[in-house]
């Protein structure tokens, strides 16, 4: 094989030069290939505007240059996403590319329990396929997965699927999006027909009535709360979450249900709401299925028995439908405290099925809105090829596999005819001996995954783990057998697709260290080594590719056949899809759409669906054991995820606790006899942590709330999944509280 592989350099394409008419841009001149340089022949102080990495609101950052290099950046005023807003976050995103842990060159260990090593890529690749392909051979195909992300570009997304599932003949392969968003999508479709959030960030500006559901905007998602505070129409802000979040602080109306009494609470709401009137039935006669049953259903769950389970007065109860039914313009959004959750599906549909029976989708200020979670989740929705087929297709239906081929030029014999294992069956997988090789690219799941302890018992059962990562130092990486060193955010190009449906564009404007490469030309170089190469001999650069993806999508309601290639975004500030090229005109008047506003959904009768089911338990219920609750989520704006990239900031650093810390009520502080900054023990039936004790009134007494930043926080949560989307509960498990040192740490 090596007498007739090409040269490193010959693999990897060269960078075509483009334009944009707004600023100036950068300039790339033919013939670099990636490997580290400075991007050749920039314009000195030049500036050009390009999409943050961290989020998923998908804010426009404007790149300041000097010599070639990136010195700086400012929010960019223009962009639709922020107009001229950043978070702490966005204002560092150029930091975490400068740290003194990045992963520089290919590392091996050439055994269980010895230390990562240099090789050089050759070395590297020649070693992923032969290792690979030994453990096919030895325990069949479907004994290596993949686990990917959504912090990469929907190129390099697309490369991946289809390099395994149609190059290397890997069955099984999901993404961390299966831990936030996996909930979403499995909704939407259900009721709409196809996994479409419906909003633009316009809407927060419109509605007079705003509910957010398990979202704490102001901190989860900084940006999109400056855009309700430019609301003009002094909305009803509605919060309704457990916490006396920050949010929930600003808010007009707090609801603070008990944790996971989310079903039975809306359905109890859509009693009301039918009681009082407040339906638009000329809306749902025309537009949706199943309403009778639906009605039929809710009957059941009286204001007493809501009150009983969530802890919402019916007074209160009486107060929210009213607020909802008066309004004109009511805007539902959720995120991870619905997402995440046993019974996730039907929460997220109980609040679709409130925003259809009102007539609250489909125009300015209205929508069942959930707000993604990574700054590339949707694009992994659409074109990872893990949960569908590229495009949004099904791998079931053949029609979809021949388009596919088609568009890609390959033989439809190689694209499965079934989805892959979700990632939890991925790792049970891997416990029941049926994985034994893991290729692990952009993630962190022995930091991130539901009962941590778990995940790392199975990676210490691989025969072969790979990891692809920016870093030398993640947890993951810790057990890797070999380490493959990617560039990040600002030294690749490819595109993002935000959470309102908007592709916006990443690009190049600084250069990895190192020999590390963009994960678009490990890819293609992996290709190459493993002998599929020819099958991807179009995928040549980023925009080449991203060209195939919009021929892909045509005909989809993700139908971005209309984008010719990058400039078009560049010119127009990032364009939602859908974009066909008959809509490409209204955008240059109006770069802010939403869906529906026709009232044809995306099922084949054009009508969306209501659906529910009777609420379910929890699966570990407290106890006199473990009587507490235990809520994880996000504790600070200026943290992200495992804090991989937001530790490296010294500036960051200083807006969050250096370590873990977890909050409770005063109440129970004193009953416990635990002061404020003690140090007590956090005890689940899988794990301990010793943590510092914040003693707050915002959560409520029997409760505590983690972040999930710190890397302990995980070895307490219960791996329970939503049996529709098999997303994890990282929201409710049962523990205790003990003064007491941890019996191990």
């Amino acid at each position: 094989m090596a007498g007739s592989r090409k040269s490193l350099k010959q693999l990897i394409p060269p960078v075509r030069q483009w334009h944009g008419p707004k600023t100036d841009r950068l300039v790339r001149k033919p013939g670099m290939f990636g490997l580290g340089q400075v991007p050749a022949g920039v314009v000195p102080d030049a500036t050009t505007t390009m999409v943050c990495g961290f989020c998923s609101t998908g804010c426009g950052l404007n790149i300041h240059m000097k010599d070639g290099e990136a010195v700086g950046l400012t929010p960019s005023t223009e962009y639709p996403v922020n107009l001229g807003m950043a978070c702490p976050k966005g204002w560092e995103a150029l930091t975490p590319l400068q740290a003194n842990d990045r992963a520089t060159v290919p590392m091996m260990r050439e055994k269980r329990g010895g230390q990562l090593e240099e090789v050089d890529w050759d070395r590297a690749l020649v070693v992923f396929c032969e290792r690979f392909k030994e453990v096919q051979e030895k325990h069949g195909s479907d004994s290596v997965a993949f686990l990917s992300t959504g912090q990469i570009v929907a190129e390099e997304m697309a490369f991946l699927g289809a390099l395994t599932k149609f190059g290397m003949g890997i069955k099984h392969g999901d993404g961390n999006t299966r831990q936030c968003m996996a909930t979403a999508v499995v909704a939407y479709k259900q009721s709409f027909g196809f996994d479409a959030p419906p909003y633009t960030y316009q809407d927060f500006e419109e509605s007079d009535v705003i509910v957010l559901v398990g979202s704490n905007l102001c901190i989860a998602h900084p940006i999109m709360w400056q855009r309700v505070e430019r609301n003009l129409h002094n909305p009803e802000i509605i919060v309704i979450d457990p916490r006396k979040t920050e949010t929930a602080v600003a808010a007009t109306q707090h609801y603070p249900i008990a944790p996971k009494s989310d079903l039975m609470f809306f359905y109890g709401l859509a009693r009301l709401l039918l009681e009082k009137g407040y339906v638009d039935e000329e809306f749902v006669a025309k537009h949706c299925n199943d309403f009778a049953d639906f009605q039929q259903h809710v009957a059941k769950f009286t204001a007493q028995e809501v009150e009983k389970r969530s802890g919402i007065s019916i007074h209160q109860m009486e107060k929210l439908a009213d607020t909802i039914g008066q309004g004109k313009r009511v805007s539902f959004w959720w995120t991870m405290g619905v997402n995440q959750g046993h019974e996730a599906v039907r929460t997220a549909q109980a609040i679709i099925n409130i925003a259809l029976m009102t007539g609250n989708i489909g125009r300015p200020g209205t929508g069942a809105n959930s707000i993604t979670g990574q700054c590339n989740a949707m694009g992994s929705r659409l074109f990872s090829n893990t949960t569908n087929l590229l495009g949004g297709h099904d791998f079931a239906n053949q029609a979809d596999r021949e388009k596919v081929a088609e568009a890609l030029a390959i033989d439809p014999a190689v694209i499965p005819e079934e989805t892959g294992w979700a990632y939890d069956q991925i790792i049970e997988g891997i416990h029941a001996g049926k994985i034994k090789g893991l290729w692990v690219v952009a993630t962190n799941g022995a930091h991130s995954w539901i009962h941590q302890d778990r995940y790392r018992e199975a990676m210490d059962k691989l025969e072969f783990l790979v990891v692809q990562d920016m870093y030398a130092t993640t947890e993951t990486v810790a057990q890797a057998d070999l380490l493959l060193p990617a560039a990040c955010w600002g030294e690749k190009d490819g595109v993002f697709i935000n959470s309102e449906r908007r592709i916006g564009l990443v690009k190049k404007v600084a250069k990895a260290p190192g020999s590390a490469l963009s994960d678009f030309n490990i890819f293609r170089l992996i290709a190459q080594y493993w002998g599929c190469g020819e099958m991807f001999s179009r995928w040549s650069s980023p925009e080449q590719v991203f060209r195939i993806l919009t021929k892909v999508s045509r005909g989809q309601p993700c139908d971005i056949s209309g984008i010719d290639g990058y400039r078009t975004l560049d010119d127009l500030g990032g364009i939602q899809w859908p974009c066909r090229e008959s809509d490409l005109d209204g955008l240059n008047a109006d770069n802010q759409r939403r869906l529906f506003s026709d009232g044809r959904f995306f099922h084949a009768d054009g009508r969306a669906k209501f659906l529910f089911s009777d609420p379910v338990e929890v699966a570990e219920p407290t106890d006199d054991e473990f009587p507490f609750i235990l809520l994880t989520g996000r504790g600070s704006s200026a943290q992200w995820h495992t804090q991989t990239r937001t530790k490296k900031s010294a500036v960051l650093r200083k807006l969050y606790p250096q370590s873990i810390y977890v909050e409770m009520h005063p109440d129970d502080a004193e009953r416990l006899g635990i002061g404020p900054n003690d140090t007590i023990t956090v005890l689940s039936r899988r794990s301990e942590v010793a943590a510092t004790a914040m003693l707050t009134p915002t959560v409520q007494p029997g409760q505590l709330f983690m972040p999930m930043h710190y890397a302990k926080a995980n070895r307490l949560t219960m791996a329970s999944f939503d049996p529709f989307s098999r997303q994890p509960s990282y929201k409710f498990c049962a523990v205790n509280v003990t003064t007491s040192k941890p019996a191990f740490i």
